[in-house]
């Protein structure tokens, strides 16, 4: 979605703006050249070889960038509060990393269960799934996949473990094909569970939750945070967000009790009151792109 990101960060010759899902840059290159001659980037990813890759992307634009490894979750531990006119979060898996059979993102090929965004850590999808309790695992799959049948499932995962543990992901998506056969339906049956796996390998809503909060923090007034999300799960948390910064009060606890409100300025207002989604052409041209969903958030000044 770069010409909608474009539209939304207003990037100009003056301006900074922080990616913290650079990829392979795409978004990070298209910013810099509408951005030219003078605008800079930050940008981080958890992928070291995105990284890379980025780097080798954006070479022609040496000298107003810095990119570096990490967790976009940390944004405002190592960027100025209140010095970016944009922020640009793309979240979930990338296409790379869900065309290298050896990650473990996809069912498509078969790889080792592993999942990791960052390959430092040591927490797997194999660790996970055959570390876990029946119960947790059913959180998760529910939780992180909207799987309705996350409790026959995790019983039956942990029934077959204990004939052989999980290593690779034929191995699971099989498994879940007999569980829940197709039946002509699109969606393959270990859709919801690979995504909730890898959701909970990489702590990806605890990530964006900090995230999101960090980035606020190092907008300007008038700065704008662009979210693309691509499942209902991470939309949902971006949607919470974005309400709870653009009331003029806020309530304790999780509830919102009228009688707790305390009056405070918004410190966001939604640019657009629905979420932007892909074109026709875009659809054509990358059709994993079909779940997207853009939501833009623009800093207040208080």
């Amino acid at each position: 979605m770069e010409a909608e990101v474009l539209e939304a960060l207003r990037p100009g010759p003056a301006s900074l703006i922080a990616d913290g899902t650079i990829g392979g840059g795409g978004h990070a290159a298209a910013l810099l050249q509408e951005s030219a001659p003078t605008g800079r980037l930050v940008g981080c990813d958890r992928d070291g070889l995105a990284v890379a890759a980025a780097a080798a992307r954006l070479s022609d634009f040496a000298g107003r960038f810095e990119i570096r490894q990490g967790n976009f979750a940390e944004l405002a531990d190592w960027i100025e509060p209140e010095s970016c006119d944009g922020v640009l979060l793309d979240l979930g898996v990338s296409s790379p990393q869900l065309d290298q059979p050896e990650r473990g993102f996809s069912f498509q090929e078969d790889g080792p269960l592993d999942m990791r965004q960052d390959q430092r850590q040591e927490l797997t999808a194999a660790k996970l799934l055959n570390e876990s309790e029946a119960e947790e695992l059913a959180g998760i799959f529910w939780r992180y996949g909207n799987e309705e049948q996350s409790r026959r499932i995790a019983r039956a995962l942990v029934r077959e473990r204990e004939q052989r543990p999980f290593m690779r992901t034929r191995q699971l998506a099989e498994l879940m094909e007999k569980l829940s056969p197709r039946a002509g339906r699109k969606t393959h049956p270990a859709t919801k569970v690979f995504q909730a796996l890898r959701v909970a390998v990489n702590d990806e809503i605890g990530s964006l939750e900090r995230g999101l909060a960090g980035s606020v923090k190092i907008l300007k007034p008038g700065g704008r945070l662009a979210v693309i999300s691509f499942h209902s799960v991470e939309d949902r948390v971006v949607k919470e967000f974005g309400r709870r910064l653009s009331r003029d009060y806020e309530s304790p606890g999780e509830v919102d009790v009228p009688e707790l409100r305390r009056p405070r300025p918004a410190v966001t207002r939604w640019v657009w009151r629905k979420a932007l989604t892909p074109g026709e052409a875009e659809l054509r041209d990358n059709p994993r792109s079909r779940s997207a969903q853009l939501r833009v958030l623009e800093k207040l000044k208080i």
